[in-house]
């Protein structure tokens, strides 16, 4: 199982790619599923959660081809064509959906264009419930019969779905996702209220809309899609990864470096830029890339709350703790959206960092500095948390498990290191 080794201490300086965002591009390749015609996505990040989704697309009958080449300056010209026939067997199975809670999202296209769908009910991080009951209400509020059998969602809509209005009862990117992919081909009004208002959902709704889909209120929350008969084929470029950005940029406030980001804009992560404004870094965008460095010689102390999006993002919240472990002062970090998030802070304290967490709050008091440690990742966000952790540590840091970083961090050894971090992958088979 490989593991990453880094040797802490150096400022980052330099520039990086930022990669398509990944929560945009699974959603926009399930929407593939909607149409007939070609659909053809373009700045598609290279991660392991991208493969599991075109596995699981070729597994219900959709031909996939990929053209253009990566390079150490990013996904230029990458791009995947995906045409999708009616499967054999619409079923995604527990072997593929359990890898990616994401493999949920093939649910609401299935049902709205062949009328039924096998879906394994799905796996991912352990940072939380993050319970399907959500999609499955609004999918019976469109007149599907939902069904939970051995582990797999079955649902079928005979006479097809028709529109109708729904209110989540809290805001969920992936339920917003499935219902308005699933609302494009039923008939009537469909209004989803309380919608999720996160970039990956209006880059769904602008796709989908190039598809010929009908949608209003796209960047609000709530959606009014009024259904078609069918969609049709489209090019669509992925918004650039606002997730990637904001760790890279912590990554540069932590060391004390200077990072200029390509391909990315600063207006996908306000919050987390008022944020690093507070304790003391510097960023700035001209609408393709963003700069960060640090401004002063220390970092300060500062709060934070995750909420839905345009609050901070609970994707941050690891990251940012491990900035704030160094900076002067204490910090208060609020967790709202998931129940588990706080895995991390074992591994953050073995490094020395002073973190107490009570229920859905931490306290971390800064410390001057942090040693290198063995580690272990828990899950995604965790993982490049403690690879920062490690960046801006004395001595040598070893972060095992590091398959999850894989699931959403393409090339991250290499674009460190261009910038000066002395970082590498370990191989132990």
């Amino acid at each position: 199982m490989d593991r990453i080794r880094i040797r802490g201490g150096k400022p980052l300086l330099g520039t990086i790619s930022i990669g398509g965002a990944k929560n945009a591009a699974l959603p926009l390749m399930a929407a593939s599923l909607l149409t007939s015609q070609k659909l053809t996505l373009s700045n598609l990040p290279h991660l392991v959660d991208i493969t599991t989704m075109v596995h699981l697309l070729a597994e219900l009958g959709v031909a996939i081809s990929m053209d253009g080449n990566v390079s150490n300056e990013g996904n230029f010209g990458r791009a995947l064509t995906l045409v999708a026939s009616e499967p054999v067997q619409k079923i995604a199975p527990y072997d593929l959906v359990r890898r990616m809670r994401a493999s949920v999202l093939v649910l609401g296209p299935l049902l709205a264009r062949w009328g039924q769908a096998t879906v394994s009910l799905p796996g991912g991080c352990a940072i939380g419930t993050r319970p399907v009951d959500i999609h499955l209400g609004a999918f019976k509020a469109l007149g599907a019969e939902i069904e939970l059998k051995e582990g797999y969602i079955k649902a079928h809509a005979k006479k097809g779905l028709k529109g109708a209005n729904i209110l989540f009862p809290s805001v969920s990117v992936g339920a917003t996702e499935n219902v308005m992919m699933a609302a494009t081909l039923a008939e009537g009004e469909t209004q989803i209220s309380n919608a999720a208002r996160e970039p990956e959902v209006g880059d769904l709704a602008n796709c989908l809309v190039a598809m010929g889909a009908n949608i209003e209120g796209i960047g609000t929350d709530t959606l009014k899609v009024t259904g078609v008969s069918e969609l049709k084929g489209a090019n669509h470029e992925v918004i650039p990864d606002r997730i990637e950005t904001g760790t890279y940029a912590v990554a540069a406030a932590m060391t004390g470096g200077d990072i200029i980001m390509k391909g990315t804009r600063l207006e996908l992560l306000n919050a987390l830029a008022d944020v690093l404004a507070k304790a003391g870094v510097e960023i700035a965008g001209d609408g393709t890339t963003v700069r960060v460095r640090r401004v002063n010689s220390s970092l300060k102390g500062t709060d934070l709350m995750t909420e839905p999006y345009p609050g901070f993002p609970t994707d941050m919240q690891a990251q940012v703790m491990a900035l704030l472990a160094v900076a002067d002062g204490a910090s208060m970090i609020t967790e709202t959206i998931f129940e588990n998030r706080f895995m991390h802070v074992p591994e953050l304290c073995r490094m020395g960092a002073d973190i107490n967490v009570h229920g859905s709050s931490a306290i971390v008091r800064g410390v001057s500095t942090l040693s290198g440690a063995q580690l272990m990742a828990t899950d995604l966000r965790a993982s490049v948390s403690l690879v920062l952790a490690g960046l801006a540590a004395n001595g040598e840091t070893f972060v095992n498990r590091v398959y999850h970083l894989d699931r959403g961090y393409e090339r991250v050894e290499e674009k460190l290191s261009a910038c000066g971090a002395e970082i590498e992958r370990i191989s132990d088979d």
